[in-house]
Formats: structure tokens, sequence, C-alpha cells
């Protein structure tokens, strides 16, 4: 299992005794089996996938893959990749195990398999955390135990969310990285958001380069107000940021200002709320 990840699939389906016991793994045809709906990968790619399905060709379907049985078709849970690649391989059946799961534990098992393989887009891997949030009622500390990541990775992945389509784009064909997305996310106009992401590609800037450049925009507008901040005021919102994983704004004159805290979703706003008032009696 992909060190740091939380739970694993080992510890939502008990993998090993199940793959011990040969009376649970059957072959299933091929056409009687569909992908999952559920499933948080969308894109496949292909060279990967035939070069899985000569593998196949020669070797067989090592490891069977997880169904459950819905109607007359079975859906599969984990494994689409060895589904797809067995197809392609023209394999009339595949060794499988049929498992009773419900929708909230099929997806979580589709999850987990994608991120431990590294398989997920940062669009899908976000897509899967919100799915898993707003249609199956999980917190954001109860995805964060399930996958092995803090609280602030889970809310500045389902961030990601609030970008252009374009932009979410770039980030599926890799031409941005979420490091590049997460400071696009700080810009509120749109158009200079693309047009920025679009020197990004063009100029090939590092995640570093980009911060400054992000940053120089706003200090533009900031002029515009004629506000200058200090360096030890940036360098505390900066600080504020990383403690409370989102973007904090200092507007501070003198002896007064404002501390204006960023959230993007209820979820959000009620993971800072609890942070800000853990050690507050109410």
């Amino acid at each position: 299992m992909k060190k740091g990840l939380g739970k694993g699939l080992g510890a939502l389906i008990d993998t090993e005794n199940i793959l011990s016991e040969n009376s649970g793994i059957v072959e299933l045809k091929i056409t009687d089996i569909e992908s999952n709906k559920e499933q948080p990968r969308k894109n496949f790619n292909k060279e990967k996938l035939q070069a899985l399905a000569e593998s196949i060709r020669e070797h067989g379907v090592v490891q069977p893959i997880i169904v459950k049985k819905q109607d007359k078709v079975y859906t599969i849970i984990a494994g689409e990749r060895r589904w797809r690649a067995a197809k392609m391989a023209v394999l009339k059946t595949i060794p499988s195990i049929i498992k009773d799961l419900s929708s909230k534990e099929t997806m979580e098992i589709a999850l987990i398999e994608n991120l431990q393989r590294e398989d997920l887009n940062p669009i899908e891997e976000a897509e899967a955390f919100q799915k898993l949030m707003e249609e199956h009622g999980m917190t954001q500390e109860e995805l964060s135990k399930l996958v092995g990541k803090s609280r602030a990775a889970i809310a500045n992945s389902v961030r990601l969310l609030t970008l252009p389509e374009k932009i979410k784009d770039m980030l599926i064909n890799e031409q941005l990285t979420p490091g590049h997305a997460r400071a696009l996310i700080t810009i509120e106009d749109t158009e200079k958001q693309l047009k920025i992401a679009e020197e990004i590609i063009e100029k090939n800037l590092s995640v570093r380069e980009t911060e400054k450049l992000v940053n120089e925009q706003k200090n533009k507008k900031i002029h515009k107000r004629n506000v200058v901040k200090d360096a030890t005021i940036l360098d505390i919102e900066e600080k504020l940021k990383g403690i409370l994983g989102t973007k904090v704004e200092l507007r501070h004159n003198k002896n007064k200002g404002k501390i204006v805290i960023e959230y993007y979703s209820n979820e959000e706003f009620n993971r800072i709320i609890e942070f800000i008032t853990k050690d507050v009696n109410f």
C-alpha cells in the first residue's frame, strides 16, 4: 500500500482474506460487467492500457477485480483498468470477487484504489472529495483520515473546482500543476486568471514564479487604492494562510484594521471556525 494514505483499500475490504480464499473468486463474462458511474477516474491513458492489455494476453489477469451485483449486471468497485485492458486483450471472462457494498463504500474504495496508484488527476480527485462530502455526508475530518491527507489539503483540493473550466482543463492535461492553480485561485477576476494561466504555460513558469507574478498583480491593485503593505504584514498573511489552509488578508492601517479569511464552502467555513474556537468554551 502506498505510504501516507489513511485507511487504505485493505481496511475498507479485507483483501488479504478474500484473495486467500479461492472459492471467493469467480470467472465472470466481460460482457456481464459494466463500469462504475461513481468511479472518480474519468480519463484512462490509452498507451498504458495497451501495455496492460499486452501483459494480460501473456500472463492473464493476476489480481481479480472487485464487483457488486446490480440487477442482471455486475458493477466494478475496484479494477476498472484491468477490466478495460482485458476487453482490449479480447478476453471473454475475468476473475472477479463479488461484494455487497453500499454506494458510499463503493465510492470510498474507488477513491482509495486510484489514490494508491496515483491515477487521478487533480480535478478528478477534487470532484471525488466533493461528492463524498455532499452526497454521502462525509466531513473533511473523515476524508482526511480516509485518504491520509490533512484537512487543509482536502480543502485546497476542493477549492480547485472554483476555477474556470479552461483552467480545469489545463490541470487535467497537465499543463498546470495544483500549485499553479492554487496561486490562480487568489485572483478574483476570471479574465486575469486565464491570462496568467496562459502566461504560465507560454513561459513555463514555476510555482514560485507564478506566486510572484500573482502577487505583483495584487500589488498593482493595492497601489491603486494607495495602500502599501510592508514585509511584516505580508509575512503574517503567509503564516496565517499556512495555518488556516486558505487565503488570509490583513488590512492594517496604523492602530486598526481587518483580518479577512476566505472560505469556499460551508464545510470549509465550519472547519475554519472549529479550528479558531477549538480552545474556547461558549
